[in-house]
């Protein structure tokens, strides 16, 4: 399918669904600002005439070296887990180089925590949260829920999913590799070993972790590809069924794929979610 066919099918499914849709903008989620810059806010997307019956809920965290990207990227993505009867919560975060990965991830547990006490109000089941999160997001939103400093209460978040997560055993990596002032790395991770490990969502592998679904592509970055092999190692010790699922991607389509209606992965998601 040629790109201009994949729009102009995209366009069409959203026309078909989005009047059954309610989308939701800029919602204050109560987290701190930083500096001068103003307080990150969320949208969110729901189905309508979901008051009757609550809805599993999916927080959707954005990547881009965590010096990048915003929420309305998403709003396609949004739409289609919400057509499939999920409300959908797309926070925005603080970035690098204002913001370190600890702000950020505690952004992100505040938004978790939000979602757990308001999101009925939009037709979402508190008791029934996920969270997921692509590349830089993969690694802010397992942060947020797996190193307790965070907040996030034990079984607050039933699942998570990681799209190509990146940065899950960053001491790792950082020691071989650096931090320099390219991609803002300095800013966000610091040159201390120690932050470095508290920021590595492996390290905090245990039996309160939630149930875990993992896809990498297989034409993304190497170090992707070796950061979760090794994180699925260590939690095969607590989820002795789980594997990667490898997708015949680069890094970016591992995300874009989830903008087309009636995608695979959106059915695998909601599957894991429902089942």
């Amino acid at each position: 399918m040629s790109f201009k066919h994949s729009l102009v099918f995209m366009c069409f499914g959203f026309i078909l669904t989005s009047c059954s849709l309610k989308k939701f903008k800029n919602i204050d989620y109560k987290t701190f600002h930083i500096e001068e810059t103003p307080a990150p806010t969320l949208n969110i997307f729901t189905k309508r005439g979901t008051k009757d019956s609550l809805q599993p809920v999916l927080i959707f965290v954005h990547g881009g070296y965590w010096n990048s990207g915003r929420k309305e990227i998403y709003n396609f993505l949004g739409r289609n887990f919400a057509r499939n009867e999920v409300t959908v919560v797309i926070p925005d975060y603080t970035k690098s180089p204002v913001a370190s990965y600890k702000e950020m991830t505690a952004q992100i547990a505040q938004s978790i925590k939000w979602t757990q006490k308001n999101i009925s109000t939009y037709g979402g089941d508190p008791s029934q949260i996920y969270i997921t999160g692509h590349s830089a997001g993969g690694h802010l939103s397992s942060l947020a829920v797996m190193n307790q400093q965070y907040g996030v209460a034990p079984n607050t978040v039933k699942g998570i999913i990681l799209n190509d997560a990146a940065g899950l055993d960053m001491y790792s990596y950082l020691l071989e590799n650096k931090p320099t002032e390219q991609y803002n790395y300095i800013s966000t991770w610091t040159l201390d070993p120690e932050n470095w490990k508290a920021a590595s969502p492996y390290y905090f592998i245990d039996e309160q972790t939630p149930e875990i679904k993992i896809y990498t592509g297989t034409k993304t970055y190497a170090s992707i590809i070796a950061g979760n092999e090794k994180f699925v190692q260590e939690l095969q010790k607590y989820q002795p069924d789980v594997q990667i699922e490898f997708l015949d991607k680069k890094h970016i389509p591992m995300v874009t794929q989830l903008f087309f209606p009636w995608n695979d992965r959106i059915d695998e998601i909601v599957a894991f979610m429902k089942k």
